[in-house]
């Protein structure tokens, strides 16, 4: 029988970087296209998620055999805040439709992506697998993050009623080619990279916001897609993973700084404004699942996996999204 992946959000920068892995990594090889393979990449032009009846037809138009669900409304903390019921509602009836849309037509597994904002607020860190459900998220992004929660919930709740192989991903902060650079609402990297990138064009100064010492786990978008491919072939329980660079790996604002203003090139004048918050000083995740499960993987370096993403951004700045020159 022929397997058919449908990748949801199949244009955003993880759908990206897992179609850059199947069309780059040797054919048959643990991460490259296996024989019989299709793989669909769908975008949001081809149907909206929140609509019982559009994620029908998709199903109908490609019958999957497999899934990895990375379709979401995402934004960042302005308009998680301004839009929590927005954000939980539009999420919670994408996940629904997906995984019933799923269950009719027999999707041998399913692979969505949750985030690591589903932890409580309160937690002891490291975060591992088992914490998703013991307080409540933090209050900033409450509404992303119960809806991302409900995919777990639900997860389970098929498998136990009707037997299905539905899973979890569980990234940290991902990075990468094809990223979200515009400045009102993009995560930390594309936001300084395209900062960056403007101050050198301006010849202005680069100035980044709070002190630059709390502490993050980056990954790699194309490393991402490695374990996101590894994970629909080879993991087989319900439980979500942890897919993240180890503890030791965390990188400081001020070294992710550093090292865009190398990539970029960027010789102008370069400080922090310690009048801006922090946010949370480190939130570490356990990667410990994943490598016990995987046996050894080998990271991306955090300098060149930044030097691949700024060079793509420079080289795409044309049409990268940056919210300056919306379709």
């Amino acid at each position: 029988m022929a397997t058919v992946i449908l990748v949801t959000g199949g244009t955003g920068l993880v759908g990206k970087a897992i179609e850059h892995i199947i069309n780059t990594e040797p054919e048959g090889s643990r991460f490259g296209k296996k024989a019989g393979e299709t793989w669909i990449f769908a975008s949001s032009s081809e149907g909206d998620l929140r609509d019982p009846a559009q994620t029908r037809q998709l199903y109908e138009k490609y019958k999957p055999t497999h899934v990895i669900h990375l379709a979401a409304l995402v934004g960042g903390l302005f308009k998680n805040m301004k839009y929590k019921l927005t954000f939980l509602r539009d999420n919670i009836l994408i996940n629904d439709n997906i995984l019933h849309a799923s269950y009719e037509h027999n999707v041998q597994k399913v692979v969505s992506c949750l985030s690591t904002c589903v932890f409580p607020d309160k937690v002891e860190y490291p975060l591992d697998e088992t914490k998703i459900h013991v307080g409540p998220p933090h209050e900033s992004n409450f509404g992303y993050a119960h809806a991302k929660r409900m995919v777990d919930v639900q997860n389970h709740a098929y498998k136990e009623e009707f037997g299905c192989n539905f899973t979890s991903a569980i990234p940290t902060n991902v990075f990468g080619p094809h990223d979200n650079y515009d400045l009102e609402d993009s995560h930390v990297i594309p936001g300084l990279v395209h900062k960056c990138y403007l101050a050198k064009k301006n010849n202005t100064p680069f100035v980044v916001s709070g002190t630059g010492k709390p502490l993050r786990q980056f990954i790699f978008s194309q490393d991402l897609a490695k374990l996101f491919i590894w994970q629909l072939r080879e993991y087989d329980d319900v439980e979500p993973v942890i897919l993240s660079v180890g503890e030791d790996e965390e990188v400081s604002i001020k070294e992710v700084a550093d090292a865009i203003v190398k990539a970029v090139g960027f010789q102008g004048e370069y400080s922090f404004d310690t009048t801006r918050g922090d946010g949370q000083f480190r939130k570490p995740a356990s990667n410990k699942k994943l490598l016990g499960l995987i046996g050894g993987f080998e990271f991306t370096p955090f300098e060149q996996a930044l030097d691949i993403s700024v060079k793509w951004f420079l080289d795409n700045y044309a049409t990268a999204r940056t919210g300056l020159h919306k379709a």
